[in-house]
């Protein structure tokens, strides 16, 4: 990595070094935008992605010298295997994609707004009306194959983000069973469904819910699922167990 070019003391330790990830992440990051930069003048043919990944496995002095990806007789085709390889396995190492929300009202725009937050680690207790903050642990909750790990994660859990979405048009309580009281009395059915509302799950009762999620439409959901994951777009069938699935509300 080009640390004199591109590094800089992005992880703000004091030293900007191709040895830390904060660093070096970002570093790539930046030379990787100026050869798709370089890729998209040149005007060489193909996709500017592969003319990036060959610049930056052979030099760009290589893709200028065959006007596109070197060939497979080139190196024994090791820049050729090397962007076949990246571009059919990159959607394995994708973030969550933008979730496009139509319509207008408080549970389209709740959603919206929860929806710039995909990506975010779940932590337990973390989160509030304003955005994420650390968690805490408490009994079994917060730890991750035995080590508290809530409180040093910044992020939502799964109320914390509902309260964060719908603030301050609606100014919900902080727990799921809170929220479910705050909005039981404007029930919908699995049936009618809308984006935005409140989804449900309970060990038995009203008052032994444990999860809250945001309908997403399509069948899906919204939701911070639990420590060791991050706020994602699941199915509704399984997102949490369906025998738990206890109903939804509108608020």
């Amino acid at each position: 990595m080009p640390s004199a070019t591109w590094g800089r003391d992005d992880d703000g330790n004091g030293e900007a070094s191709p040895w830390d990830i904060g660093d070096a992440v970002m570093a790539q990051g930046r030379m990787m935008c100026s050869l798709l930069k370089q890729a998209e003048k040149s005007g060489y043919p193909g996709d500017v992605r592969a003319l990036a990944l060959a610049g930056y496995n052979a030099g760009w002095g290589r893709v200028e010298q065959f006007h596109g990806v070197p060939p497979k007789s080139f190196a024994n085709g090791e820049t050729y295997n090397y962007v076949q390889i990246i571009l059919s396995t990159m959607r394995r190492f994708e973030g969550p994609g933008t979730l496009q929300v139509s319509g207008s009202g408080t549970g389209a725009k709740a959603l919206r707004k929860a929806a710039t937050r995909l990506g975010t680690p779940y932590s337990w207790g973390g989160g509030s009306a304003h955005g994420p903050t650390l968690g805490f642990c408490s009994g079994g909750s917060g730890y991750r194959n035995g080590r508290c790990v809530a409180d040093d994660t910044v992020g939502f859990d799964c109320s914390s983000l509902v309260l964060y979405a719908y603030w301050p048009d609606v100014k919900l309580p902080r727990t799921a069973a809170a929220q479910y009281g705050a909005t039981s009395d404007r029930a919908v059915s699995r049936q009618n469904l809308k984006p935005g509302d409140l989804l449900f799950w309970s060990h038995g009762g009203s008052g032994a819910i444990y999860h809250v999620a945001l309908y997403a439409g399509d069948g899906n959901v919204l939701h911070a699922p639990r420590t060791g994951k991050n706020v994602e777009i699941a199915a509704l069938t399984s997102a949490m167990p369906q025998r738990d699935y206890y109903g939804a509300t509108r608020p």
